[in-house]
């Protein structure tokens, strides 16, 4: 089984940055296309942003493109999420998930390994 952790969340004022980290164990990560999702107390999870198997495309939500950068670096078995200008509105437990199958898709049913999450709180 694939095992994920999140780490980087925290607090910050609005304007400001952080960088979430995702380590994953248990497989073979440059085989699996990854995704970074978030929810919000009562919404739906959604997706913000994607990166394939090979970093070489990645994709993004529109209320994040322009601020959110993917990365990963297979070496390490990380996938990385760069948050610029935050808003109040990113509020949410963010996830990183695995896609192990042949083609990116930004569904969360597509994405079979999720990991626990991590809290980030932008205020105001």
């Amino acid at each position: 089984q694939v095992q994920l952790v999140e780490s980087g969340g925290g607090l910050v004022q609005a304007g400001g940055s952080l960088r979430l980290s995702c380590a994953a164990s248990g497989g073979t990560f440059s085989n699996y296309h990854m995704g970074w999702f978030r929810q919000a107390p009562g919404k739906e999870r959604e997706f913000v942003a994607g990166i394939r198997k090979s970093g070489g495309n990645t994709y993004y939500a529109d209320s994040v493109k322009g601020r959110f950068t993917i990365s990963r670096d297979n070496a390490k078995n990380s996938v990385y999420l760069q948050m610029n200008s935050l808003k109040p509105e990113d509020t949410a437990v963010y996830y990183c998930a695995v896609n192990d199958r042949l083609l990116f898709s930004r569904s969360t049913t597509a994405h079979d390994y999720w990991g626990q999450g991590t809290q980030v709180t932008v205020s105001s």
